[in-house]
């Protein structure tokens, strides 16, 4: 009898044991394994979201993420340019460093044949997740370069910086990739090519007239060689830009283009319905899925479904679709039981794009709220960003946190969380959010955050670790255009040097914490540290200064321009490089079934 109860306690104890194990495996892999799932949006203002105070714009599944998780109020990017927020995004680190901040005008990649890209030498976090065993993808926008030396060596592709799987655009969604939304270029041509263009046809005409009456001896030969180089520039810019949309507006499937130029009927559905199936496929493999929305940069869509039933026309329509699809999202972790085991983040590449207007004039950007400028600009509308972070059980539902945080700190965030060693031969610029989110700390890492415009300082923010106060000064603003404005609409975005800046000596300084909107810069006689801020700040941008290496410039003319034997075509040029493989299979698909 004694035995026999022995044994039963002994069975109990061992049932006990191994329940216990089995918790803890659980736990172990939520903890230290989790799925991540990062939501991208593309020009969307901090103010287009309920959870962030808009009254008109329906976003309950990105409200959810909210309720569910944390908010982050004062959640920076890194730059306030696509590319080089992007770069940061992915690497943990100041664009300036791995040479994705341009020190020419344009700083954001604009072709497919460009040369320029993130390099390989960077560190992704999707090439350390990939190493430890993460099945990951990327759906979306990518805007990070394609290729080097050749239409298909894919130098900067996805798949070359740790992605198992790819699903979207190699370059950007732009006006010129839909007929009847006008385009990017049409200014810049007529004011740097069309008149120069001009200039010169003159010049020749002028010269040949010349010659012919005798005034003056100009060699005959010379003077075909200029007529033909002219001819032929202006045949390869006409061929470019009537065809832009065949050459630079394309699906892709890993390395393979599926569809040239790209469509966008349902788009929105079929980059979700790419993501719901790599869930699908991964939900008993740790998982890393970068959703990256073209939402809402223009050009603006959206599908039968969602098109005219917002309360803010085109661009509140593709706010609401692209909340759909986040939707989406959740609940099909909801139907794989993976709600606990996945971290979801929610952000925008840089702030709401303020000069979007239509040639009708419809407001085609978004709204930053109370902050000051957008998309090119440093100040608050540009840079600060929706930021929602959901891990139930991990992370306090409801919870919001006014510390300065970056984008660059998803890097180290998700690195960790995955079991991975951050590099060590390099800086990584973003810190682990956890202890932040969990509560474990209460002030952020970041003492000083550093805003860049282009490859320019532009301004730097300093939270001392004493003090509510968040110190901004900037070294130089971008001249409003008009002057009233709250953007630069004649150039339809704000630049970085000469003529387009207004510089500061003493700098401007402001307290966000006591003037987000950045409406009144204080001075000696309103602030009695004024000079000693700025000596402080002065000493940080010193360090930072000595901590950067040279490395080559991506975004430099040479790397920008459209190079004709990188161009990458699905067919041939001769048939515009049109292809139509997505439909093809979709059509299939329905005939199958």
């Amino acid at each position: 009898m004694i035995e026999k109860e022995r044994r039963k306690k002994m069975r109990l104890l061992l049932f006990l044991t191994v329940c216990q194990y089995a918790i803890s495996s659980v736990h172990t892999y939520s903890v230290s394994n989790p799925n991540v799932i990062l939501l991208m949006a593309d020009d969307l203002g901090i103010g287009d979201l309920g959870c962030y105070g808009n009254r008109t714009l329906r976003t309950p599944y990105i409200d959810r993420l909210a309720k569910e998780g944390v908010t982050l109020t004062q959640h920076i990017a890194a730059s306030p340019l696509c590319t080089p927020s992007r770069a940061a995004f992915l690497t943990g680190r100041y664009p300036i460093r791995s040479g994705m901040a341009a020190f020419s005008r344009v700083g954001v990649f604009l072709f497919s044949a460009s040369s320029g890209g993130l390099p390989s030498e960077e560190i992704t976090f999707s090439k350390l997740l990939k190493q430890r065993g993460y099945a990951t993808a990327l759906i979306g926008k990518w805007h990070l370069g394609m290729n080097c030396e050749s239409s298909n060596d894919f130098c900067h592709h996805p798949l070359s910086h740790g992605f198992d799987y790819f699903y979207g655009l190699t370059v950007t969604n732009l006006r010129d990739c839909k007929p009847g939304q006008g385009s990017v270029f049409l200014k810049g041509v007529q004011k740097y090519l069309v008149i120069p263009v001009q200039i010169l046809g003159v010049t020749l005409v002028s010269l040949a007239v010349v010659h012919y009456v005798g005034l003056l001896k100009v060699p005959f030969q010379a003077l075909g060689y200029c007529l033909l180089i002219t001819a032929i520039s202006l045949v390869v810019l006409i061929f470019f830009f009537y065809h832009f949309r065949h050459l630079n507006c394309f699906l892709m499937r890993d390395h393979q283009i599926i569809q040239q130029p790209l469509s966008y009927e349902n788009l929105t559905q079929r980059l979700t319905t790419e993501a719901v199936q790599f869930i699908g496929r991964n939900t008993d493999t740790p998982f890393l899925l970068l959703l990256s929305y073209l939402h809402v940069h223009t050009a603006l869509y959206a599908s039968n479904m969602f098109r005219g039933k917002s309360k803010h026309g085109l661009y509140g329509d593709a706010v609401e679709e692209m909340d759909w699809s986040v939707g989406q999202i959740l609940d099909v972790l909801e139907k794989y039981n993976l709600r606990s085991k996945t971290l979801v983040y929610f952000s925008s590449d840089q702030g709401a794009h303020t000069e979007e207007i239509s040639s009708s004039g419809e407001v085609h950007g978004g709204y930053n709220g109370i902050y000051k400028g957008g998309k090119s600009t440093n100040w608050e509308g540009g840079i600060r960003v929706p930021g929602l972070l959901r891990w139930p059980g991990l992370i306090p539902a409801g919870t919001y946190m006014d510390e300065p945080t970056s984008n660059m700190d998803i890097f180290p965030t998700i690195v960790k969380l995955a079991g991975a060693q951050l590099p060590y031969d390099r800086i990584i610029d973003g810190h682990d959010l956890m202890p932040l989110l969990q509560g474990k700390v209460t002030r952020s890492k970041h003492e000083f955050l550093f805003h860049y415009c282009n490859a320019y300082l532009n301004a730097v923010r300093w939270h001392p670790g004493n003090s509510e106060s968040v110190w901004k000064v900037f070294f130089f603003t971008p001249n409003f255009s008009p002057e009233d404005s709250n953007g630069c609409y004649d150039s339809h975005v704000c630049f970085c040097h000469g003529g387009f800046i207004t510089r500061h000596d003493p700098p401007l300084l402001f307290d966000l914490s006591r003037d987000p909107e950045e409406k009144v810069p204080l001075t000696p006689k309103t602030e009695s540290r004024f000079y000693e801020i700025l000596k402080v700040i002065q000493l940080a941008v010193a360090s930072h200064t000595r901590s950067l290496q040279a490395v080559p410039d991506q975004l430099s003319w040479d790397n920008l321009l459209w190079k004709p034997w990188l161009q990458p075509c699905c067919s041939s040029l001769f048939q515009s490089c049109y292809c139509d493989y997505e439909s093809e299979d979709s059509l299939l698909e329905v005939h199958s079934g």
